[in-house]
């Protein structure tokens, strides 16, 4: 049970060390120390932004801390890789951890908002980033669709477009942001539109248990290239294999025209209730890489599944 300072917290940046200064950012690893913390926000009247990521930070996530900094005077960002997630064939090892660079990217956004104190802007003030001890605490996480341990289920929801090709990924996101809505207690939490099969369950799950908390969904940011960003695909931009691409094998998954509540397919549109045009592809490894092309994930193995979506909206 502990907390540290990311003030004085020592990060190794090109090949030196340095800390990141100024203002601080709690981090903790612990739930007791986290809810101390969140208690004296409350005593003091303070309103709690709540953005749960993954790590390997990208502009998408950042839009989210900003818009939860507007609406909130503090704002908690978790960092926790969650392995129920991962089905029993995909790569959780794979994932991209980018912690010092995370941490980069989250004191500069509080360098900004500290120079917008007087507008009302919040900051980020704390990092949680527990172990998977901390998170699954009696038994260790499971990807196994039938495996023992505490899940929280969200049907039929979860067994729709991607939970059809992913049969415990949702399962996984709705127990461990239960989990961490419970640790964290936000007045509202932030998620992207271009998880917007998420955003629905998440909607649906803070609903059925009587979560107290707001859910707010944030637009989809796209590359140049418009392609929805996300943590894997941000990984492989930088690399910039624009040539590797042309010549990787692409397989479509689903293409869907669904309800925007029920996620239902549709035949037609209900103009008054619009839809969800939703999709997935995954990307494979090149067969035969040259030098420098890793066009996948874990040194250019491991496939890179990409999903966006375009809401329809309803006419006026």
């Amino acid at each position: 049970m502990w907390t540290r300072r990311v003030s004085t917290l020592p990060i190794r940046l090109a090949g030196h060390r340095r800390c990141l200064s100024q203002s601080a950012i709690a981090v903790f690893r612990d739930v007791p120390p986290l809810r101390q913390y969140r208690r004296g926000l409350l005593l003091s009247g303070r309103t709690v932004g709540f953005v749960p990521t993954m790590g390997a930070l990208h502009d998408g996530h950042i839009s989210l801390i900003r818009q939860a900094a507007q609406e909130n005077t503090d704002v908690v960002v978790s960092i926790y890789v969650n392995p129920t997630q991962f089905g029993v064939n995909e790569d959780l090892d794979s994932y991209p951890r980018t912690w010092n660079e995370d941490l980069e990217k989250i004191q500069a956004l509080n360098t900004e908002f500290e120079s917008k104190l007087s507008t009302g802007s919040g900051r980020v003030t704390a990092i949680f980033a527990p172990t998977t001890k901390v998170v699954y605490p009696t038994l260790p996480p499971t990807s196994e669709l039938n495996g023992n341990g505490s899940f929280v289920t969200i049907t039929p929801l979860a067994t729709k477009l991607e939970g059809a090709s992913r049969p415990v990924f949702f399962r996984g996101v709705a127990t461990a942001c239960t989990k961490l809505f419970n640790m964290v207690t936000p007045d509202r939490v932030y998620f992207g539109q271009k998880d917007v099969q998420q955003s629905i369950i998440i909607k649906r799950m803070v609903q059925d248990f009587h979560i107290d908390t707001e859910v707010r969904v944030g637009p989809t940011l796209r590359e140049p290239d418009g392609l929805a960003m996300s943590s894997p695909q941000s990984t492989l931009a930088e690399q910039e294999l624009l040539p590797a691409y042309k010549r990787a094998r692409f397989e479509v998954d689903y293409i869907s025209l669904a309800d925007p509540e029920s996620l239902e397919e549709l035949d037609h549109v209900d103009e008054s209730k619009g839809a969800v045009l939703s999709g997935a592809v995954k990307m494979y490894p090149l067969e035969e890489p040259q030098e420098g092309e890793d066009c996948g994930l874990g040194g250019g193995k491991v496939p890179v599944r990409l999903i966006d979506n375009t809401i329809l909206q309803p006419s006026s």
